[in-house]
């Protein structure tokens, strides 16, 4: 990999400044090598491996050698990063690539926060610095082949308790990262209460078994598994002990939905910039298409949309470090980047033509790419839902 002091790529438009203001240099250098290391070691093969839905596990160990997460020089008094550093972290991986920024994230992001809220002290200790690592890698089971955002009531997989051990039976669905991971995070129902709780399941455990679900548009470099759960044998101290109820699931997946806005604003900014460049290089009637008026409206609101969705971000991680990132402001940042993605990819791939629908162009991996970005962390109509709730407090939820 090129050394860090080596010309990095450009930093990514940040047209109001928001990391030259809310970054030091450390973090700025500590995200500039990310660039360089994706750029070297993934740019050159990233259509291949999009195309015939290839997971690059490998670089997993690579980016984990850039010490992104636990690099003392990046920690605070509270020993974590500056939250706007994550932020941006998030980013950088969406704007080059949302299937390599789910396969980092859904392990430092998605996993580590859910074993950090739902853990007692004693876990958090002993797995917390392997997690950042990438030395015990996780992946989050929620969602149920019948049972996506209404999973809350129709939760299935069940646990029994069998002395110092519990029992699950239950499905999951759509799990990322799961046939990379050591262990799966299962939400199953306690068979004597009903209460939600969450288990670490080893992977190869007897009675786990993993099917990769094929034939996506989207995150085709993810490894999303269907996982059938046999009478799966867990010991108790492998619950995560805070965690008792769906309530308390619940709130640890709000705390990150803040990071919707940033993986947003990286998708279009990736996807803007990736436009602007098809459009200066591309020729038509003796000179480039970036010099047409319908091309120049097209990628001015596309920069609009990547300039307003990363404003949002800055601000909800900024409620967040406050304590004051509610379950509707997170529900309404969701929803309206999700839509700012959709719209930005989509005349992206307008201006590229129909090259635009060619993987090689870049073009064509963002536009598909949002489909998936538009569904997952809450559907569109479910997060409109409880914003709608919310402010005519009135719901509109329905058994």
């Amino acid at each position: 990999m090129t050394e860090p002091d080596a010309a990095a790529p450009p930093a990514p438009t940040d047209l109001l400044e928001f990391s030259g203001e809310l970054l030091d240099d450390v973090e700025r250098a500590k995200l500039a090598s990310l660039r360089l290391l994706l750029e070297d070691r993934a740019r050159p093969h990233l259509a291949e491996w999009w195309e015939r839905g290839h997971c690059p596990a490998h670089l997993r160990e690579e980016l984990a050698a850039l010490d992104l997460e636990d690099d003392p020089a990046l920690l605070r008094d509270d020993g974590r990063p500056n939250p706007y550093y994550t932020g941006f972290k998030h980013f950088e991986l969406q704007r080059f690539d949302a299937s390599i920024g789910t396969l980092y994230g859904g392990q430092t992001a998605m996993f580590r926060t859910v074993v950090r809220e739902g853990g007692t002290p004693e876990q958090v200790a002993r797995l917390d610095d392997r997690i950042g690592r990438f030395e015990y890698t996780g992946c989050f089971a929620l969602t149920e082949p019948e049972h996506g955002s209404d999973v809350a009531a129709g939760l299935e997989t069940l646990a029994t308790r069998e002395g110092d051990a519990w029992r699950i039976t239950g499905r999951k669905r759509w799990i990322g990262n799961a046939a990379i991971s050591d262990v799966i995070a299962v939400v199953a129902k306690d068979a004597s209460d009903g209460a939600a709780k969450v288990f670490l399941v080893p992977r190869e455990a007897p009675g786990v078994s993993l099917t990769d679900i094929r034939g996506k548009i989207a995150l085709r470099m993810v490894r999303n598994a269907d996982i059938v759960l046999d009478g799966v044998r867990v010991d108790e101290s492998e619950r995560l002990g805070r965690i008792d109820s769906f309530r308390h699931v619940s709130a640890i997946l709000t705390s990150l939905r803040y990071v919707i806005g940033w993986n947003a604003a990286g998708m279009q900014t990736g996807a803007y910039e990736a436009a602007l460049a098809y459009a200066l290089r591309r020729r038509q009637f003796g000179r480039p298409i970036a010099g047409f008026q319908l091309i120049q409206e097209k990628l001015t609101r596309m920069l609009g949309n990547a300039t307003a969705t990363l404003s949002l971000a800055v601000r909800l991680t900024e409620l967040k470090h406050r304590g004051r990132l509610t379950e509707t402001l997170a529900a309404l940042g969701k929803t309206w980047a999700a839509d700012r993605v959709r719209e930005t990819v989509a005349l992206g791939r307008e201006i590229a033509g129909a090259e635009g629908i060619r993987v090689d162009n870049d073009l064509a991996r963002y536009f598909a790419d949002a489909e998936a970005v538009y569904t997952y962390e809450g559907t569109h109509e479910m997060n409109s839902l409880i914003v709608g709730r919310a402010v005519t407090g009135l719901s509109a939820f329905t058994r």
